[in-house]
């Protein structure tokens, strides 16, 4: 087992959050209208993201050991979240309600072994996997600094 760690701390300007991971900086951050400065991408898209970018490098690591000769490959994601749910605080989930991707091949096997592919990459993409299982969250406490 692995550990995998990131420290997000907010920035001075709008809704920026820097991230810090695996020797990483990434700024995230929300639209104007949102009280952002636009200038990060806001972290429900990242969700997204990361998602498809998961599944395509799991595609990329595994197609040949799989026989597929992958010539091109990328993911479409999206997803349908309440947003009143979030600004207004009324006790509903402020979530994604659901997720939807397809995936785009280029190769040089069939469509019944592309749809068998597909299922591997679902199910050995951890992205996918803590999405489809969830993980357990635990609140560690608090630092009063």
């Amino acid at each position: 087992m692995k550990t995998f760690k990131a420290t997000a701390k907010k920035l001075k300007e709008g809704m920026q959050v820097e991230v810090n991971s695996a020797g990483f900086k990434m700024i995230f951050d929300e639209p104007e209208q949102m009280g952002g400065t636009n200038k990060g991408i806001n972290p429900m898209s990242a969700a997204l993201s990361v998602m498809g970018a998961c599944q395509t490098i799991v595609a990329y690591m595994f197609a040949e050991q799989k026989g597929i000769d992958l010539e091109d490959f990328f993911v479409e994601v999206e997803g349908d979240m309440d947003m009143q749910a979030l600004m207004k605080q009324n006790g509903n989930r402020t979530g994604f309600q659901e997720i939807r991707y397809k995936m785009h091949f280029k190769a040089n096997a069939s469509e019944e072994e592309l749809e068998e592919f597909s299922n591997f990459i679902e199910k050995n993409c951890p992205v996918s996997d803590t999405f489809n299982q969830g993980a357990k969250l635990v609140n560690e406490g608090i630092v009063k600094e």
